[in-house]
Order: structure tokens, then sequence, then C-alpha cells
């Protein structure tokens, strides 16, 4: 549901709005959470002194480490009877994050999707594959309602299973899918193993997000799957898929201003960044109930667009993730992100979407090695002369890079594949 009130509205008007609602937000943490009345006080400010956007520069900043450091309830602002739904991430390394919604914040997160479907083309009339995980993480339950309030048919099919995903999108009609883009890849590869033929099928665009990816893997996907993907950005802390998503003209991702309030910082300094400028994105919450955030640091790097969009949406845009601080690889001096490797990769004719980045510490020197698949036309075709054909991609890379990396030519279907978020980096310098 295209909400033009409010994605059309007058910047003027909607930065009243936002201030109105950061001033609640503060107000409601510093009153409800010893954790936030400290860091404010400490900060020596309170919600009283929000007399513009620009004030929010002057709040604390909150951490992944903070939602540790409070787990499990310590950030509500409401009593946990007041929470309808929890969700946590895996906390695989370390204490999970916890966060906890009301019966409101479940009704603004739906309508938010809703929202964020309609910008994919989406209305009541589509059947939705929703191929996230559901649980604990926020991507399948979150599409799922979103789905429903649109007024859409949903399938609430989760990750896994993905020849019968392949029976469903034939047997159902699907018109829309919502996965990893990672996920869309191995279902097109199982779709062949099967013999179906995506462009037979009713699928008309894919909303795919949880992990970064490039223009070139969109080219991909867009072509094997004969749809029209958009990129869809969330996180779990924040709310969940929905905060931000691309529309029909793909130039950036509409963020939802007036539920979130966006900054640019620089990772180093912690200090704001002009519009334009990339740097590590930074959210404030702003009609959130149960947990309320101020000044979420992300982690993910990307820039903001302040320029209204041809499709006449007013809110603020946000350049494709290229990655996160503390994801990004230092090799030598150089800051390398995984989704630089790929848009190499995916220029070149004949290399599979599936690709692994190993990295290794030798002699005090760290060393970057790229395993990409063949694609089996190519491998057949290129086996005597593999070698040279990896001495060519490996200048590629370097030459965009500016560093030596080592190129492994693959077999095809050799590198693991992951029914979530793709597994695209192997440190070994932390073991």
């Amino acid at each position: 549901m295209f909400n033009p009130e409010i994605e059309s509205m007058d910047r003027s008007a909607l930065a009243d709005l936002q201030l109105e609602r950061l001033k609640a937000t503060v107000k409601r943490c510093e009153e409800m959470v010893p954790f936030y009345r400290a860091k404010l006080r400490e900060a020596g400010v309170s919600w009283k002194d929000m007399n513009s956007i620009a004030d929010v520069a002057r709040l604390p900043f909150t951490s992944k480490e903070d939602l540790r450091e409070n787990y499990p309830f310590g950030l509500f602002t409401v009593p946990t009877r007041d929470i309808v739904r929890i969700h946590a991430s895996s906390g695989t390394t370390g204490t999970p994050t916890v966060v906890g919604y009301t019966d409101r914040d479940i009704e603004v997160w739906s309508e938010l999707v809703a929202r964020a479907l309609v910008s994919a083309m989406a209305d009541s009339s589509d059947i939705v594959q929703v191929a996230y995980g559901y649980g604990l993480f926020t991507g399948g339950l979150g599409l799922h309602y979103g789905v429903e309030k649109l007024g859409a048919t949903a399938i609430p099919i989760s990750g896994g299973n993905t020849k019968r995903q392949i029976r469903m999108m034939v047997d159902l009609g699907t018109t829309v899918l919502c996965c990893t883009p990672s996920y869309a890849l191995f279902m097109a590869e199982a779709a062949e193993e099967m013999e179906v033929d995506f462009k037979q099928l009713k699928l008309k665009s894919g909303v795919f997000g949880a992990e970064p990816w490039s223009d070139r893997m969109r080219d991909r996907i867009e072509h094997i799957l004969n749809l029209s993907a958009f990129d869809i950005y969330g996180l779990s802390e924040v709310m969940g898929p929905g905060v931000s998503i691309e529309c029909e003209h793909k130039e950036g991702l509409h963020i939802f201003e007036d539920a979130f309030l966006p900054e640019i910082i620089d990772p180093s300094t912690m200090e704001p960044l002009p519009v334009g400028e990339q740097g590590e994105l930074v959210f404030t919450t702003i009609n959130k109930e149960g947990m309320p955030l101020i000044r979420y640091r992300t982690r993910d790097v990307t820039s903001l667009i302040d320029e209204i969009c041809p499709c006449g949406r007013t809110h603020v845009r946000m350049r494709r993730v290229r990655g996160r601080s503390d994801d990004m690889l230092i090799i030598r001096g150089v800051n390398v992100f995984p989704s630089q490797i790929e848009t190499v990769l995916m220029q070149i004719e004949g290399i599979s979407p599936h690709y692994q980045i190993i990295v290794e510490r030798m002699a005090g020197l760290d060393m970057l090695e790229v395993q990409v698949e063949v694609s089996e036309e190519m491998f057949s075709d290129r086996i005597r002369g593999l070698e040279e054909w990896q001495e060519v991609i490996q200048a590629e890379i370097e030459s965009y890079l500016g560093i030596g990396v080592l190129v492994n030519l693959m077999e095809p279907r050799s590198i693991a594949r992951s029914e979530g978020k793709a597994v695209r980096v192997i440190d070994n310098r932390e073991i």
C-alpha cells in the first residue's frame, strides 16, 4: 500500500513529524530504561533538548554490545506482559540480542512491510512465496505479516526443501519470491535439475535481502529467474525487514523515515558525515513502543541520497549496502569488501555466482584467496585452458583491488550452498 500522505510528504512536514516522534522516543527511553537514563545523563542531554532533527547528533550511540550487556529485557520500555513477540539473533558469536514487540509494534511493522512490498510491484492479487527462515530470525514472519497486511496470499514455506519450493512455484503460481539472493541462485540450480524453466512460471518480482549483493548479482538473478529483483533492507535490532526497499527505478532504497531516523557516521571518529559521503549507517527508531533504540550503530557501510525519487517518494534513500564496517577485510593495508570481488566476478563470462573468499596469514603476511566456481558449460569446454583463464581472472581482481590475490577455479557445485545467508568469507587469521 503506497501511502502518499506519508511517503510523498513535504520534507518540512516530515521533519516536524520526525521531531515530534523523536522527542517522544527519547522521553520514553529516559523515563523507562535505566541504561538510557544513565547514558543521557552522562552525555548531558535530555529529551527536552530535542529542538530539531539535527539535535539527534547530541544523543549517545547504542551498539550491539549494549544489547548483549542488557540481555534479555534490560532495554524494554514496557513490562514483559505487554510484549507479544520476541525475536533474537542466533548468539553464535556470544550472548544473543533479544528484541521485543508490543501489539502496536507488530501492527506498525506489518504496515511498513506491506508498503515495502508495494514498492516491489506487489499488490493484493499476488501470491507471495516467503522462503526466508521462520522462527527467531525476523525475515520469515516479518515478510509474512506484511503480505497478509497487503491482502495478498502468503505461502509460508520458509527456507530449505528446495525442490519442494520449485514445485510450489509451479503448482501454486507464485508471483513474488522472498528470500536471500544466494538462495535464489541455489533455487535456480535446483530448477535446472528438475527441468523447470523459470520463463514458464508466473514470477514477476523478487524481494531479496539479508546479505550484501552487487548489481552484477542482480543482473544474474533477473536473467536466470526471469523476474525483477528488489533489494530490501532491515535488521532485527531496529525492526526486521522493511526498514528500506528499492522502488521500480532502483536508484537507492527508500528509508521509511516516518519510523526510522537515519544518519551516516565516520566509524573511526563517530562524527556525522554529510549526505552523499560513505560511512556507517545509524538508525534511531521513532515509531517503536516495546524496545526503541537511540542512534543504533548498524555497522553497515553505505551513503544517503537526499533527492526526490522519480517515483514521487520524498523520503531519503540509502545506497545498497557495500559491506559491514566490522566485516571489512584489511589486506596489507587495503580495505576490501566481498562485494567488490563479486562485482568483478559477475562481469566474467562463464563464472558461476558461487564464490568464497579465504584469508590466511603466512609468514606474517596476509594472503587473499578467491575460490570461484566455473559454469558447467565453460568447465567442460575449457578444461585444458583453466590455468590461463585463472590468471586472467586473477589479473582482473588485482587491478580492481590494487593488491595481489590468488584465484582458484573450482568445479561446478563444489562450493557449499546455503539455504539462508551465504558464507562468503572465511578468515583464518582469527583462528
